[in-house]
């Protein structure tokens, strides 16, 4: 049987930021868009976004299965889809509830959200907003216009690769061998996880002092990017925000040491090699503004993942990739520990963290939403 081919969903949103774009035309007319994969019978049940604040998740892997067992699914995008400089999680979850608000006025009974890999935060933070909105305000103090029927709450949320936020992701990926932030090529060997004098396993002693500045080197940024909006705004005609640079935001010791945290991945990084990736022009927080840095890296953050996830009263399903190179037992039971009673978890061995190479996982892990999704009451 063929599979359903997905529909282009086209929808309005409500202006943000200036030059949130560089297109004239979605400054002029804000859309998001997506992809509707619907069954081929018609039903409309149940139907599931998949989305993340930046990545492109039209062509997601998820579409045509869930549509083959019932489900609707549509991969949709955020404003931000390529590009979270400027990302504001706040606005990006206002992008995720357009996307709810569609799928009620088509007339699907039930949704849910799937929280892929960074879509995990974002689905919690939208449902904990959906069920009690208090992001009144960006961590940079501006409010942020939400209003309850922004966020029309959904009926569940089903998590898969899922990273715990961006805040702790970078807490655990920011290399703390950077000595001069205006330099990427700056290094104190004597925290280099790449250096060869660190030999495999890591000393426990160099992870603790690794963690540490790793730590102190988040705090230095957050705190340069508190001061620097501060003077800004207390400056006749300056602008309100500013672009810069976080070097190096790929050193965790995990991608190296098999013996930590450990599962059935293989070294290196999600992207390649981990040391290549952590010098790269483009990774993780590379480039963004103080608000968005305040937003989506910062301790201020509103958009962790489990805390949120703690705050929703809905149903969840938890799925381990258990080959993941970015996802952990840690992530696994720090989720678990969130969700309490209302989640449970199913391992889907061997699985990467896209599913890459592997299509014999992904009905698998279609089977494991499919079969929660329909239960749901």
């Amino acid at each position: 049987m063929a599979e359903p081919v997905p529909q282009l969903a086209v929808i309005d949103v409500k202006p943000g930021a200036a030059l949130e774009s560089q297109s004239g035309l979605q400054m002029l007319r804000p859309r998001i868009y997506g992809a509707l994969a619907a069954p081929a019978d018609g039903n409309r049940r149940v139907a599931a976004i998949v989305m993340h604040p930046t990545s492109n998740f039209m062509g997601h892997y998820l579409l045509a299965p869930l549509a083959a067992r019932g489900i609707a699914c549509m991969g949709l995008n955020s404003r931000y889809a390529g590009n979270d400089t400027v990302l504001l999680m706040e606005r990006a979850i206002q992008d995720l509830g357009a996307g709810v608000r569609h799928l009620r006025a088509a007339g699907y009974e039930k949704i849910v959200l799937i929280g892929n890999s960074g879509g995990a935060a974002l689905a919690s933070f939208y449902q904990a907003q959906a069920e009690k909105l208090t992001a009144h305000h960006f961590p940079d103090g501006d409010l942020t216009h939400l209003h309850a029927d922004d966020l029309p709450p959904v009926d569940g949320i089903a998590l898969c690769a899922a990273h715990l936020g961006r805040s702790r992701l970078l807490r655990d990926w920011i290399d703390p061998a950077v000595t001069d932030e205006h330099d990427p090529l700056s290094c104190d060997s004597a925290l280099d996880m790449y250096a060869a004098r660190h030999a495999l396993p890591y000393d426990r002693d160099f992870l603790a002092r690794f963690s540490a500045a790793q730590g102190e080197r988040i705090a230095r940024i957050e705190r340069w990017a508190l001061d620097r909006l501060a003077l800004l705004r207390a400056t006749p005609g300056a602008p309100r925000d500013q672009a810069f640079i976080v070097y190096r935001t790929h050193a965790d010791p995990r991608c190296l040491d098999l013996t930590l945290d450990a599962n059935d991945r293989a070294p290196g990084s999600v992207w390649g090699d981990a040391r290549q990736v952590n010098y790269s022009c483009n990774a993780m927080g590379r480039t963004t503004s103080l608000t968005a840095f305040l937003s989506q890296w910062s301790s201020r953050s509103q958009a962790d993942g489990p805390d949120n996830l703690a705050r929703t009263s809905v149903p969840a399903l938890l799925l381990t990739y258990t080959a993941d190179q970015s996802t952990f037992p840690s992530t696994r039971d720090t989720w678990l520990a969130a969700g309490g009673a209302r989640i449970r978890n199913v391992d889907i061995v061997g699985g990467n963290h896209y599913l890459a190479g592997q299509p014999a996982l992904v009905p698998k892990a279609a089977d494991a939403i499919a079969e929660w999704a329909h239960a749901l009451r």
